[in-house]
């Protein structure tokens, strides 16, 4: 067992660091990102000398963030293959060694994937959020954007972004950390938590009544040796004014959950998957007492399945119904007051179900709504 608590490649073990490898990232900036390497290091077997002179400054190209189904290039001064980013976990936290980012991670939105590749830019990538806050704080149930089953395919899908590292999730119990000043947070992260370096948006607040801010955590961050990586926010490009979509005085504009839940609230689906960057999943989940009523080309679903957020009531077309990978028609989409109804354009159910009896329906929605 190497006596550093993490390590980040088997590569990188034969190098001669002379101290903990740490790559001080100021602010990222659209277009620029700098690194300070404090120290020489020194080329490793089979690998490439990055930085031999004390003090220099590299520069590095970053490819702006990329529309939906485009994969950008990331981060080209480093080559981190999937194996670069173990942990050593014996007798430490999950997250020990890795960078994780912070936020309510509800929607999974394209400004949630921005955290996540900024934190897989500089290690192994943790969405780090809290449990039992709705409770805590007396807030109304809400469905959630994404069904808690269907988080690890979204991550997932994030690899190619992310260096082809999926981004793991991380919760912390909120009642334990609720009345934590913005040190004691910070504290926690370090010496509890162990983690190298943390990520978060440039309105990222934090500590027992938000009091600590993203230039606290980053000031804070340096003093328990930690680094902190503080991005723009991801703006909605899209042709609505900043605020259509909510009355937070402090949205400028940005993309957030709250956009996302309105604009499922207003059925406008090709909002919807620019936001997510993906289409989004709605899934139906069959219980003893709520089935589903199946026809010849009709499946229909009372509402009390549904395990996330549905769209308004109306008339969804150009969507697909799927049971598994393999399994997948285009079909239309009813919604009502009381069901969801899912009628299949081309086949049978019989062609999609065969003999399953399958107790799980998952619809994707494509970018047109009547």
């Amino acid at each position: 067992m190497l006596p550093c608590r993490s390590r980040i490649s088997y590569r990188l073990r034969g190098c001669d660091l002379h101290l903990p490898l740490s790559l001080r990232f100021r602010h990222y900036s659209s277009q620029i990102v700098h690194l300070s390497f404090p120290w020489p290091l020194k080329s490793c077997s089979g690998g490439v000398t990055i930085a031999q002179k004390q003090n220099k400054m590299l520069s590095c190209s970053s490819i702006p963030s990329k529309s939906r189904g485009e994969i950008p290039i990331l981060f080209e001064c480093f080559s981190q293959r999937e194996g670069d980013h173990e942990i050593i976990s014996e007798g430490l936290s999950p997250v020990a060694g890795g960078i994780v980012a912070l936020g309510k991670f509800d929607a999974l939105h394209i400004g949630h994937r921005e955290l996540a590749i900024q934190a897989s830019k500089a290690g192994p990538p943790f969405l780090v959020s809290f449990t039992g806050m709705a409770e805590v704080l007396g807030w109304e149930y809400r469905a959630p954007v994404v069904a808690k089953c269907d988080r690890k395919r979204v991550l997932s899908s994030w690899a190619p972004y992310c260096d082809n590292l999926v981004p793991k999730e991380f919760e912390i119990e909120f009642l334990s950390v609720r009345h934590l000043t913005p040190q004691q947070f910070v504290e926690k992260l370090s010496k509890e938590l162990r983690v190298r370096g943390v990520v978060a948006g440039e309105n990222y607040r934090f500590g027992y009544k938000a009091a600590g801010d993203a230039s606290d955590l980053v000031k804070l961050s340096e003093e328990y040796g930690m680094e902190a990586y503080i991005i723009n926010s991801v703006m909605d490009k899209n042709r609505y004014p900043a605020n259509i979509y909510s009355s937070n005085s402090k949205d400028k504009g940005q993309v957030s959950s709250t956009r996302v839940r309105h604009a499922l609230a207003v059925g406008d689906m090709n909002y919807v998957s620019q936001l997510l960057g993906r289409r989004h999943r709605l899934i139906l989940m069959a219980t003893g007492q709520d089935g589903f009523i199946v026809g010849p080309r009709k499946i229909s679903a009372p509402k009390s399945c549904l395990l996330n957020l549905a769209p308004k009531e109306g008339l969804y077309e150009k969507c697909f119904l799927s049971i598994d990978q393999e399994n997948v028609a285009q079909c239309r989409v009813v919604i009502d007051m009381k069901f969801v109804h899912v009628e299949i354009v081309d086949v049978g159910l019989d062609d999609i179900f065969g003999t399953q009896n399958s107790k799980l329906l998952q619809i994707e929605f494509g970018d047109s709504s009547s």
